[in-house]
């Protein structure tokens, strides 16, 4: 009778035993810090913006070396208006109005701030900034984006990426940036000033994955204004969303080649 109880539960807690020890070898994936990708739409055309240009490069100066990605996208409709911004063009404008379409917003304006492409609110407000900065780093991240580039012969960027997140219904996003720049403003809202910008973004590419989780792309390499960018900017974008999952850069972009 003693042999026979006895036995089955020898059994029984060997394969438990094997059980939890094959449990273990099954590798977990490591939560990151959190990131936050800051969009701001902004204009030389525009009155209310230098202070939130202001705000922006103080959030540059204060946060070196942290997982903050600023991108200051200068919009083309104020161009008409008495003032046209030699930094704005129409393709920043549409992802503008992209977002309206995301976000389900009435209508677009500047200044306005997009923090990783889900929440959205008037660039100059600086709590609001500081502390959706602070939300988005302590959220854990699970993804992962890697780059590299190189030349080619045109002299534009061939851009490799892998990540470990699904990509099916993503983009990659890719924006080219010039560190800081300042103009003379002398017609419109701003007339007589001399505004200073970071994080100028001069070129924008989005790119659907398609379900690829690695692969390369070709981003065009131009200079806007006779300056050259210094800063490569990625980040997966969900299509139906517009929220952003992952983000990463090179910079100083020339030493990437």
């Amino acid at each position: 009778m003693i042999r026979k109880i006895v036995l089955p539960f020898l059994v029984i807690n060997l394969l438990s035993t094997a059980f939890i020890a094959d449990h273990k070898t099954i590798p977990k994936p490591i939560a990151k810090s959190g990131f936050a990708v800051i969009e701001l739409f902004t204009s030389e055309g525009c009155s209310s913006c230098p202070s939130a240009d202001a705000l922006l490069a103080e959030i540059e100066k204060e946060n070196q070396n942290k997982p903050i990605y600023l991108l200051a996208f200068h919009v083309d409709y104020w161009d008409r208006l008495g003032w046209k911004d030699r930094f704005s063009n129409a393709k920043f404008s549409a992802r503008q109005n992209q977002y309206a379409d995301w976000l389900s917003l009435k209508t677009v304006y500047t200044p306005q701030v997009v923090v990783n492409g889900n929440k959205e609110f008037v660039g100059s407000e600086e709590s609001i900034l500081r502390n959706s900065i602070k939300t988005a780093l302590a959220s854990p991240s699970m993804g992962n984006l890697d780059i590299s580039t190189g030349k080619t012969g045109n002299g534009n960027l061939i851009l490799n990426y892998n990540t470990n997140q699904p990509t099916d219904g993503y983009s990659l996003a890719v924006a080219l940036v010039i560190a800081k720049a300042s103009n003379q403003v002398l017609r419109g809202e701003n007339k007589g000033k001399t505004l200073s910008h970071v994080q100028i973004v001069t070129q924008f590419e989005t790119f659907v994955l398609g379900g690829k989780t690695n692969g390369s792309v070709n981003v065009q390499m131009n200079q806007v204004n006779g300056e050259q960018p210094t800063e490569l900017i990625a980040f997966l974008q969900n299509n139906k969303t517009g929220k952003i999952t992952v983000a990463t850069s090179l910079s100083p972009l020339l030493d990437h080649k």
